[in-house]
């Protein structure tokens, strides 16, 4: 695995290698963030930020001929005190932890018409989580979601995507001073299935958000999970789950600004892939803006491949813009198998297939036992256990 290195202030770290700040480096978007999709060019597959994504199997998302045609069935369970609502575009929550930064994303936000807004009151402490259940019934559809934890609030907030769907949506998680907001998204959508989103987290002073991101199903899965930060002490945490099979598509591609001081990240990602053509993609950009002074930042990727026929992409970049920092780093590593830890096991009598098992659950468990919601935990579990039962 690579190893964190230090990046010189002014510069940028490109899948581990440092280059300087003048370079044309792709960690931002290269187009500015705007909510109107005429000022994102369509995408053609050459462009930085979508090189990796099949443009053909967006099934239009991408390129404005996907016209909404299709049903969702949506379900919100919260917890009595938390507040659900049905709003327009004109309401002034609409919008505010981030606008779109790619076709897709400004797409979905130009083609909504009723955004739903769940908040969850000032210093409340949520004894259950809200679900929010998702199931996709055939056709196109576009969303917008934002999702409010007032001041000192805490909240554990669970979305799970099921059924057959193309779906493009921006989801919003605003989090005043001291909240603390767990989210758990879970795509288990079925393998015909497309799905686009972008998630904009706004962290607030001394604030804590932490994002579980869950990929099992879907034909193309791609989602843009990103935070700033409203205020100083913030923190965030994101781990990511990803079983990528044959034929599928999966990216993840994560943004960290670090545009306060004395906030704190953590990026921790995992993937298995398995099948001929299963193709993840995992990118991790961290900005630590010359105001961002005691920041304290790190990211991780690993892959495990199980199959000959899979294709692993996995780009880590980190941009200082002051060296007044406390920490920041990354690794990625992509590998097999270890056969240390096979032979190990089989050596104590395990058979070859349960060794297996063991190892690629022992490869998630770190992250499984971050959700903190047992029924959630024990059905991706059982979903892991599917999966590796068609790989063997």
């Amino acid at each position: 695995m690579a190893e964190a290195q230090k990046i010189p202030a002014g510069s940028t770290a490109v899948g581990g290698v440092a280059v300087a700040a003048e370079s044309t480096v792709a960690t931002r978007m290269s187009a500015p963030p705007s909510f109107d999709v005429a000022d994102f060019p369509v995408p053609h597959g050459r462009e930085e930020e979508w090189r990796f994504t099949p443009i053909e199997r967006l099934k239009g998302l991408h390129d404005g001929s996907a016209e909404a045609s299709g049903a969702l069935k949506a379900e919100v369970d919260a917890p009595e005190g938390v507040t659900v609502e049905t709003v327009g575009r004109d309401d002034p929550r609409v919008g505010r932890a981030g606008k779109p930064v790619d076709r897709v994303a400004a797409q979905a936000f130009s083609s909504f018409e009723k955004a739903s807004v769940v908040t969850v009151p000032k210093e409340a402490v949520l004894k259950e989580p809200v679900r929010v259940s998702l199931h996709g019934e055939g056709g196109v559809s576009y969303g917008h979601t934002i999702f409010e934890v007032k001041d000192f609030a805490e909240a554990v907030i669970v979305i799970d995507h099921t059924g057959d769907a193309v779906r493009a949506a921006n989801v919003e998680f605003v989090l005043g001073d001291g909240a603390k907001l767990t989210v758990v998204s879970v795509q288990d959508w079925d393998d015909t299935a497309v799905h686009c989103s972008q998630h904009n987290a706004l962290v607030g002073r001394d604030a804590t958000f932490k994002s579980v991101v869950v990929t099992f199903g879907g034909d193309v899965v791609r989602l843009h999970p990103r935070v700033s930060y409203a205020g100083p002490g913030g923190e965030a945490e994101f781990y990511g789950l990803y079983f990528t099979d044959n034929g599928q598509h999966q990216e993840h591609r994560l943004f960290v600004d670090h545009d306060r001081p004395n906030c704190r990240s953590n990026v921790v990602y995992k993937g298995a892939l398995q099948g001929e053509e299963a193709h993840a993609v995992w990118i991790g950009d961290v900005l630590i803006r010359a105001d961002a002074t005691g920041t304290d930042t790190y990211e991780l990727n690993r892959n495990l491949v199980l199959t000959d026929g899979s294709r692993v992409d996995s780009v880590p970049n980190l941009e200082i813009e002051t060296g007044e920092i406390v920490g920041a780093g990354h690794a990625s590593a992509t590998g097999r198998f270890d056969d240390e830890q096979l032979f190990y096991l089989q050596a104590r009598g395990i058979p070859e297939q349960e060794a297996r098992r063991l190892v690629v659950r022992g490869f998630f468990a770190e992250l499984v036992q971050q959700i903190g919601l047992p029924d959630v935990e024990e059905r991706l579990i059982e979903k892991i256990e599917a999966e590796l039962e068609a790989s063997v």
